[in-house]
């Protein structure tokens, strides 16, 4: 015999609770197969719970869709920070600047090395080491680095730095309703069995298709177990399904 499902999704809670919403503004109280106190929850209940699942819904969409964004400045920040160490070294070989510069950006004299740029707590440092030193090497006289200029550097660094706290922002705004959204969700999963416990004794007294029949009217879900489908499916050739 099918078992009855109760909703694991928020969707499947909405449209269980929007069903029977729809049932109590449909039948009037004595046709109605549960309570007014059950209806009055659903009425008070319904806005706020689908209210916080489409701000979570935006906020996860508008996250989604700046993080191509933010990818984008962070692919550019690892580019020009790594290229613009690449011609400090080739300038250093050159002989054009001294060696012991390197320590201005913080390097070691002899490090030749680009540094990892794996994370953004590595682009975050090392974009504002080589920004730094750059622009003390300049202010000592040196002749500025072209192939990327600093300037360039910096435009590509804070364009990261802007998107890096959007999105950190976004993420925040994500994470707020999860807490709010949960314990909203025990409460929709009390108000559905409630609701659908008193659905099933009003009809208690059908038999079991036309009860589960009926009671589907209402929003409940019934579901065959496996061995219930074989069995089917074995008796009733007709409705296998392949």
């Amino acid at each position: 015999m099918p078992y009855r499902r109760l909703p694991n999704t928020d969707q499947a809670r909405l449209k269980a609770l929007k069903t029977a919403f729809s049932k109590g503004k449909e039948l009037p109280p004595f046709k109605l197969a549960f309570s007014q106190s059950t209806f009055q929850k659903v009425i008070s209940f319904l806005p706020q719970f689908e209210k916080i699942i489409v701000e979570q819904r935006m906020a996860l969409k508008n996250q989604s869709q700046k993080n191509r964004d933010y990818q984008q400045h962070l692919r550019k920040a690892r580019l020009y920070i790594s290229h613009f160490i690449q011609v400090l070294n080739m300038s250093i070989i050159r002989g054009e600047i001294p060696a012991n510069m390197r320590g201005l950006y913080g390097l070691s004299e002899d490090e030749k090395k680009i540094p990892l740029l794996n994370t953004e707590a590595d682009i975050i440092e090392w974009g504002e080491k080589i920004i730094k030193g750059e622009t003390e090497r300049i202010r000592r006289g040196g002749n500025p680095l072209y192939n990327p200029t600093i300037a360039v550097v910096k435009v590509r660094y804070e364009n990261f730095l802007d998107a890096y706290q959007m999105q950190k922002t976004l993420k925040k705004t994500s994470e707020r309703f999860g807490p709010e959204l949960n314990e909203m969700r025990g409460q929709a999963d009390a108000i559905i069995v409630s609701l659908w416990n008193e659905v099933e004794e009003y009809f208690k007294d059908l038999s079991d298709p036309i009860r589960r029949e009926r009671a589907s009217q209402y929003g409940l879900s019934y579901v065959y177990r496996k061995n219930e489908l074989v069995k089917i499916s074995y008796e009733f050739p007709e409705l296998r399904v392949f």
